[in-house]
């Protein structure tokens, strides 16, 4: 599909640009290029990658096969997570042979693993041809597209405590999981050295992190101060609460946008990696990243993935309560635990690796950037596809979600304030989630 002119194209314009660019802002053009639209959550889907060997595929005779084979062969053998392709066929086959729900289940979040490292890859691919504003801005929105595809299909059935405790889930289980336990190995890699990390970084995102659940705080507030068994009352608490719901996703959007002005433009050397920052400060220094597929291909595989991820995610959605009544596990628990865990299996291995590598910033910029996004662009924009498809919902979380979301940031907030990790700062955080676990595993709401 085009890879070998995709090359040839992306070699004529890095040449025309030392060409016309003139000495060192040539250089230093080229090198924002290559890497100034990385973010933290792309490089660490990265580490999962393998290169494929095209030997083979390179010895056709046929110019389309050619490249329609290597596509395939970047696609899905360019990844350790391989080995996971098959649950998506066998997904679609357990669903037209009405096989067991829970095997449905089961297969739909194994094959959404390698499908949520794929699109990382695909954006990166695209990020090349576009540029590094562009390429940033793709890169930040598609980082939480598996959630956020799961949450609009639990909307769509109109299973909204499904979406907020979904949602909720993937930020405890960013903060307390994903970095718990990358803080926790990568400590214990890395006993006899100090591991430091940009806690410029830290502050931004703890920062809108508090925002986010300041806005869920003030459901609670405006609920329960006009408590009673006055009907009325309530169902004046419950206009008054999806209003200001409405207005505060409204307000959050506004924030990510100006997150993401603040992250890809202003202040762009504050989310880089160290590695990056060397590379900038020697001018000698040019990474030989280059783009594997063609714009055109990336673009249909990308928006393949997500077809395929949309299946999936309808399965997971359609087959969660029948999974709860047979595993006997709260919906709940399901949403806040085991959904996040799984689906982003690929991110938090990646952020792991980084960790015991002694790269602390890009472990936090995949944990923390993906929990801001979450919290400040897939909650928020939830809330307002649901205000424009007519479906009520709110920022309201139960009290026990809203309470342990924000002892989640706060103990992230203290655990990083000094800018150094240890293996006991990821066993506090990693406790608490364990704790979290425990707590949901035990209570069953209302509506189950």
């Amino acid at each position: 599909m085009g890879s070998t002119a995709g090359h040839g194209e992306a070699a004529l314009e890095a040449g025309n640009a030392l060409k016309f660019g003139g000495g060192g802002r040539g250089k230093e053009k080229e090198k924002e290029v290559q890497h100034g639209w990385r973010t933290a959550h792309n490089m660490s889907s990265s580490s999962l990658r393998k290169k494929s060997d095209l030997s083979l595929v390179l010895k056709m005779r046929w110019g389309l096969a050619r490249d329609l084979l290597a596509n395939l062969q970047e696609i899905f053998l360019g990844t350790k997570l391989f080995i996971l392709f098959p649950a998506i066929p066998l997904a679609v086959a357990a669903n037209y042979f009405h096989f067991g729900r829970e095997w449905l289940f089961a297969l739909s979040l194994l094959g959404l693993t390698p499908l949520a490292e794929r699109v990382s890859f695909l954006t990166e691919q695209i990020a090349f041809y576009t540029g590094p504003t562009v390429g940033g801005l793709f890169n930040a929105t598609c980082g939480n597209v598996t959630e956020l595809i799961i949450a609009l299909f639990a909307l769509q059935k109109r299973k909204i405590e499904v979406v907020k405790c979904s949602l909720v889930g993937s930020i405890l289980s960013n903060l307390l999981f994903v970095l718990g336990t990358s803080l926790f190995f990568g400590g214990l890699a890395n006993l006899r050295m100090e591991q430091l990390f940009e806690r410029k970084q830290v502050d931004v995102n703890t920062g809108l992190l508090l925002f986010g659940a300041l806005c869920h705080i003030l459901m609670l507030l405006l609920r329960y101060p006009i408590n009673s068994g006055d009907k009325t009352v309530d169902s004046t608490a419950s206009s008054m609460i999806l209003a200001l719901s409405r207005a505060c996703s409204i307000i959050m959007l506004l924030g990510y946008l100006a997150y993401l002005f603040f992250q890809l433009k202003t202040h762009r050397r504050l989310f880089k990696s160290q590695e990056e920052k060397e590379d900038d400060a020697n001018d000698d220094v040019v990474t030989e990243d280059k783009p594997v597929i063609g714009f055109a291909s990336a673009m249909v595989w990308l928006a393949a993935m997500a077809i395929m991820i949309s299946l999936l995610s309808e399965y997971v959605v359609e087959t969660i309560e029948a999974v709860s009544h047979s595993w006997g596990l709260s919906v709940s628990f399901i949403s806040i635990i085991l959904l996040p865990i799984v689906g982003n299996a690929a991110e938090h291995a990646g952020a792991i690796i980084f960790a015991f590598k002694n790269k602390l910033d890009i472990t936090l910029g995949v944990s923390l950037g993906s929990a801001t996004q979450i919290s400040m662009l897939v909650v928020p924009l939830c809330v307002i596809v649901a205000w424009i498809t007519g479906i009520k919902m709110d920022l309201d979380l139960n009290l026990l979600e809203t309470g342990s979301l924000i002892m989640a940031i706060l103990v992230i907030a203290f655990t990083l304030q000094d800018g150094t990790s240890h293996y006991l700062k990821g066993l506090v955080p990693l406790l608490c989630y364990l704790a979290i676990a425990a707590c949901f595993f035990v209570f069953k709401s209302p509506l189950e």
